[in-house]
């Protein structure tokens, strides 16, 4: 993008966290769902789990994260869905504002109330026992692979947003997003669900970018699972950039 289409994203993103502060029942959901769901498994449910050597606790972190990032994501969608119901974007069109600033500025605003979120669960995390072994370059290389991820599913969100008519359906759409985490490795090891499962709860995208954050966190060997992850958010975010573009054009005619 050009400096003045950065500039436009920055200014349209410092919007929608001004937003977010105006919806703070949906801010505190977003925020709270994933730390009390962490203490759900780790309390309720991590006695019974064996995942060998690691305290649960440690275990389900990166599951929780990648999870919270869906929830986070689904903001985009409703946010943009509202913004095209309103008329909102219309206006900005008629400042000659294109469709990419107005849609990155919705992509970089749920970026940083992530990057919140994130923090917010590991501070929670490291409170009830979470004590990882990262090199600093492993807590890099961790926050890296789940930004990538936070940025594909909030474009996945906002081509979302551009699909649904209402907000409403703009959230329900989302869910697959919040829902893919479950059938992976993120809260019990794959190997102890029915064998009919297995083929995809190794093979979809968040499983190696959990496997990767794992080991990194944990000081462990990571394998290609980092270039898997990577490969799935490269291919994901090109789909999703292409189908906002397409869907924006379409909409605003």
């Amino acid at each position: 993008m050009s400096a003045d289409a950065l500039t436009t994203t920055a200014v349209l993103a410092g919007r929608g966290l001004r937003l977010s502060r105006r919806n703070l029942d949906a801010v505190i959901t977003s925020l709270m769902l994933p730390v009390l769901l962490m203490l759900v498994f780790v309390y309720f449910f991590g006695g019974a789990i064996d995942t060998g050597d690691t305290r649960y606790v440690t275990y389900v972190v990166p599951g929780v994260l990648v999870l919270c990032a869906g929830f986070g994501a689904a903001g985009t969608a409703v946010s943009v869905s509202d913004d095209m119901r309103r008329g909102t974007v219309d206006r900005f069109r008629t400042l000659d504002i294109g469709g990419v600033p107005i849609l990155a500025g919705h992509v970089a605003a749920t970026v940083v109330r992530n990057a919140l979120a994130t923090a917010l669960v590991l501070g929670v995390a490291f409170l009830i026992g979470f004590r990882p072994a990262a090199t600093p370059g492993g807590w890099l290389a961790a926050i890296g692979l789940l930004l990538v991820y936070i940025t594909t599913v909030s474009w996945l969100s906002a081509a979302a947003g551009l699909l649904a008519r209402t907000p409403e359906a703009a959230g329900a759409v989302t869910f697959f997003m919040m829902f893919l985490p479950y059938p992976s490795s993120a809260f019990v090891p794959i190997d102890t669900m029915p064998d009919w499962l297995h083929g995809f709860a190794e093979h979809q995208p968040v499983t190696p970018l959990i496997e990767s954050m794992r080991g990194l966190l944990l000081d462990r060997p990571v394998g290609d699972a980092p270039w898997i992850a990577l490969a799935w958010c490269a291919a994901l975010l090109a789909v999703a950039v292409a189908a906002s573009g397409a869907l924006f054009r379409s909409r605003t005619k």
